[in-house]
């Protein structure tokens, strides 16, 4: 399991809703429904993602809760800036920024391009990646959308009827022909995709590209 666990998560045994909320919460829960000894596959996935969580179910309820209570919650540390290169102390008013340093691969037009520009090369990428992301800021924000909804109904509407079309709808960003094609699965699996797609969805016309309390079912 990874060393983070994302704040709010959706289990499932098979196309049932087990419960929505914090990791811990709905562990407990899921690991009831394990003990009860039931069939279906259980599935645990990161609300905002889509991607599956795993978690460690041996032993008793107080075990798991203990196993994940270890693990650090809440955004990684920034990375250390090196103290060489880029990252190392600039002089007198000039601040030491939080670079780390990485290989680039360009041509020699573009090198020379780069180095002509003020501040040298490393500067003039900077403000060329931040211009990128400022400029595709709401595509990006849509696509990754998009891929949570995908995660997220390929594994629990793979067989579902209309699935491939489905698909097709999402990334074209056709809501209306997604919901007709999807409103015959079970209910949970589509409650929770209207859930998703109530971003991937969002501005999808300028934009298109090819979480909350806990709740139970148990």
């Amino acid at each position: 399991m990874e060393n983070r666990h994302p704040t709010c998560c959706t289990a499932f045994e098979g196309s049932r809703r087990i419960a929505s909320g914090e990791l811990i919460q709905v562990a407990t829960l899921t690991k009831q429904v394990l003990d009860r000894g039931e069939q279906a596959p259980v599935l645990i996935f990161d609300d905002e993602t889509s991607e599956l969580i795993e978690v460690d179910f041996r032993g008793t309820v107080d075990e798991v809760v203990k196993r994940l209570g270890e693990l650090p919650s809440g955004p990684a540390p920034a990375p250390v800036p090196p103290e060489t290169g880029e990252g190392a102390p600039r002089g007198p008013g000039r601040p030491k920024l939080g670079v780390v340093a990485r290989e680039v691969t360009l041509l020699p037009r573009h090198w020379d391009w780069l180095n002509g520009q003020p501040g040298g090369a490393s500067v003039a990428l900077r403000k060329l990646v931040e211009e990128a992301r400022r400029i595709n800021e709401g595509k990006d924000r849509l696509r990754r959308a998009q891929e949570s909804v995908y995660r997220f109904i390929s594994a629990m509407a793979g067989n579902q009827a209309g699935f491939e079309e489905a698909t097709r709808a999402l990334f074209a960003g056709d809501q209306a022909r997604f919901n007709e094609l999807t409103k015959t699965w079970p209910v949970d699996v589509l409650e929770h995709t209207n859930k998703l797609t109530a971003n991937a969805f969002q501005d999808a016309e300028s934009h298109s590209v090819l979480p909350a309390a806990a709740s139970t079912t148990i």
